[in-house]
């Protein structure tokens, strides 16, 4: 038998179990974004590492408010949720230059998602032959870079990315309310 060593991730199978409620809320009430990894935080919507990464550089676009689907959600932060996917391919690309991105939402259970109760938008970075024996064979994913590597580099991205004012608020067209 073969065996993988990752000791990287004893932290997280020792750590002490969160408190009851929903992890994105209590993490953006917290205000320690380092420690959870929130690379941004924007007026209705905050940016954040992926704990369990697919690829490295896997985060996500999580609302303020807990409601779980785009439906529930304030427009306003429906379009500034694609603001930042946007910012976050910027980040990525400049960062990782992937050979392709993924941008989804998975709502509902039924569709696959981990945190069904609170939207969230995935944004992950992809490169050709990412999927190998190892994610085939042993259903395991071999990640090259410290989640805290991963924190420090999109952290100085994204600090970059928006002082540049990438996207001035009025070029973003403005939807008519329903």
């Amino acid at each position: 038998m073969d065996y993988l060593w990752s000791p990287w991730r004893y932290r997280y199978v020792t750590k002490e179990q969160p408190a009851d409620g929903c992890v994105f809320c209590r993490k953006a009430a917290e205000h320690r974004d380092a420690e959870n990894l929130i690379l941004y935080r924007s007026a209705h919507n905050f940016v954040l590492l992926n704990l369990y990464p697919y690829t490295t550089g896997h985060l996500m676009v999580v609302p303020y408010q807990h409601v779980a689907t785009l439906e529930e959600a304030p427009l306003d932060a429906v379009r500034e949720m694609m603001e930042l996917g946007r910012m976050a391919e910027m980040c990525l690309r400049k960062v990782y230059r992937p050979g392709g991105l993924n941008l989804g939402l998975n709502i509902g259970q039924a569709a696959g998602a981990g945190i069904a109760e609170h939207l969230h938008l995935h944004v992950l970075p992809r490169w050709p032959g990412d999927v190998n024996f190892m994610t085939t064979v042993s259903e395991t994913r071999v990640l090259p870079e410290n989640l805290n590597v991963t924190y420090e580099r999109l952290a100085v991205a994204f600090a970059d990315v928006s002082s540049a004012d990438v996207v001035p608020a009025d070029v973003v067209p403005k939807l008519e309310e329903p």
